[in-house]
């Protein structure tokens, strides 16, 4: 395979994971229910595949690439810290604030 095939594909993966991950830290819609979603195990899951895809290629990398690679490794743990350090949403709490009492 030659090197720019190679290295679109890896930019593809890193993006797709990058995607993933900010579905399951509640950042994007989830494209397959439509709903904004939050799995915070699910999104430590990528980002802990990413660090390892990033260990694993060490000096087999263009600039470009690794640059790519620890800028969104850098992003992501950064969004995943913010998602982290927030307090549960109380889902009873949520609902009964967005009832209003009936006027009569």
């Amino acid at each position: 395979m030659d090197k720019d095939k190679l290295s679109q594909l890896f930019f593809t993966l890193v993006s797709n994971y990058q995607l993933q991950t900010m579905v399951m830290l509640g950042k994007l819609t989830n494209p397959g229910t439509d709903k904004i979603e939050k799995n915070l195990e699910l999104a430590e899951y990528f980002i802990d595949t990413l660090e390892m895809i990033s260990e694993k290629t060490k000096g087999n990398l263009s600039e470009d690439e690794q640059r790519f690679l620890n800028e969104t490794l850098t992003n992501l743990r950064l969004n995943y810290i913010e998602e982290k350090e927030k307090p549960p949403v109380n889902q009873k709490e949520e609902n009964l604030s967005s009832e209003t009492p009936k006027q009569e």
